[in-house]
């Protein structure tokens, strides 16, 4: 991976190790209506998977004696991550959140005790803010996705798989995070790791067939896999681990949504339900689906409420 940091299956090991005092695993449940496990991660503390990263580098951080603040760049489930994290082992966090951030998640951001920062319109404008401060203030910047220790941190998802002995397991892609952490571990014990995006919202996947690098993503009810770019980390782990990238549309992912709400029932986010609405076009004996979250939307604030949260 030429001059960035290698992210080895030991460092999952190692993740998995520091955060098990921690953090239980999720429940993995078998769903007769698609004849496919799924991966409750909307279970986990902050209704995510991203705390598992976001754990794993602050106790990486504590462990060398950093006692830096932590900032961050998230439209919600990292920011929720990194703010629980942080709260945990007795750092301050400062998040920095899209001027549209839906009101449910910048109330749990708070909540957890993390400060809330609004700027830029997208999540990159609010990463390219989010750089600027730790460079003029020293602060430690925990990228979402691109981070070895964050992307170790996710990979442990895999390995509480690995009992079931799935033949493949399917995983929402956005920045690629996850991906990148989950097919390390899945293509070593010799599992088909699928990577799920939606049709226009598919950075990755445009990357692994020969396209731009960098694209404009469409709208989507899947909010957290919205990114112009995957990580430089992350692309190379994916391409190296995953068996394919397949997509899906916007109407299969609501209609994924609504049959969890009715059928399990369980509420999960647009990004999380990508990977049920692709069990249509992965066929295997023993198929998991991850289910990465379950913080649903409100309606994006108005001026005066975002100003409110400022001044309070």
């Amino acid at each position: 991976m030429g001059g960035l940091k290698r992210v080895t299956l030991n460092d999952v090991h190692k993740a998995a190790e520091r955060l098990r005092p921690i953090l239980s695993p999720t429940p993995l449940v078998y769903s007769h209506d698609r004849d496919a496990w799924l991966k409750l991660e909307n279970l986990q503390f902050t209704g995510a998977y991203k705390v598992r990263g976001a754990l794993n580098a602050l106790l990486i951080q504590i462990q060398r004696n950093d006692r830096r603040t932590v900032i961050a760049a998230s439209a919600g489930n990292h920011g929720a991550g990194v703010a629980w994290a942080a709260r945990h082992v007795g750092l301050e966090a400062i998040i920095v959140v899209p001027v549209h951030a839906p009101r449910s998640k910048v109330d749990r951001i708070r909540q957890l005790g993390a400060k809330v920062v609004f700027m830029g319109e997208t999540f990159e404008g609010s990463l390219k803010w989010a750089q600027y401060c730790a460079r003029q203030h020293g602060f430690r910047l925990l990228h979402a996705f691109d981070d070895p220790d964050v992307i170790a941190g996710q990979g442990t998802v895999a390995l509480e798989l690995l009992d079931l002995q799935p033949d493949v397991v399917l995983i929402p892609i956005g920045g690629g995070g996850l991906a990148a952490g989950t097919s390390l571990v899945l293509k070593d014990a010799g599992i088909r790791a699928v990577g799920v995006q939606i049709k226009g919202v598919d950075a990755l996947a445009s990357y692994l067939r020969g396209g731009p690098v960098r694209i404009r993503p469409k709208k989507t009810i899947a909010d957290g896999l919205r990114v112009r770019e995957s990580g430089h980390i992350t692309r190379e782990l994916c391409e190296q681990n995953l068996s394919q990238v397949v997509l899906v549309t916007e109407s299969e992912v609501q209609s994924s949504m609504q049959s969890l709400e009715t059928c399990e029932p369980w509420s999960v986010e647009g990004a999380g339900a990508v990977s049920v609405a692709a069990l249509t076009q992965v066929v295997g004996l023993r198929r998991v689906a991850l289910i990465t979250g379950g913080n649903r939307d409100t309606a994006p604030m108005m001026n005066d409420q975002r100003k409110a949260l400022l001044i309070n």
